[in-house]
């Protein structure tokens, strides 16, 4: 029986020399690792973002592939990239799903878990 699987996990990162707090200006990165935990290979096609600042503003991200590239990744392989994103709040937070294809053709999303993105020691 055919298994359709992505694990993801974040890293986060605050830029400080990329932000500019007095233009309530906060860039923060974010590292993502994807590792198909399925039975069969499937390509990573296109992604979906919901990023929520501290004010609750919402800014919604679609689009092709991850940083330009749709991975095809078979079972027990893994793809990593870096992205990033700026609020105009020290404290945002961060959700959404891939939308992927086995090379069966079945079609799965992937949700991605939220984390947050927040300056370092401003959580207590």
């Amino acid at each position: 029986m055919a298994q359709y699987a992505f694990d993801v996990s974040v890293r986060t990162q605050f830029l400080p020399e990329q932000s500019d707090p007095e233009r309530t200006n906060f860039v923060f990165t974010y590292s993502i690792t994807i590792r198909n935990t399925g039975t069969v290979a499937a390509q990573l096609i296109s992604r979906h973002w919901v990023i929520t600042d501290a004010n609750n503003h919402k800014q919604e991200v679609r689009g092709l592939g991850v940083v330009g590239h749709q991975p095809l990744l078979q079972p027990g392989e893994q793809f990593e990239y870096t992205s990033g994103t700026a609020l105009q709040t020290p404290q945002g937070s961060m959700v959404g799903e891939y939308f992927c294809v086995a090379e069966d053709g079945h079609q799965f999303e992937v949700k991605i878990p939220e984390f947050v993105l927040t300056l370092p020691h401003s959580l207590h």
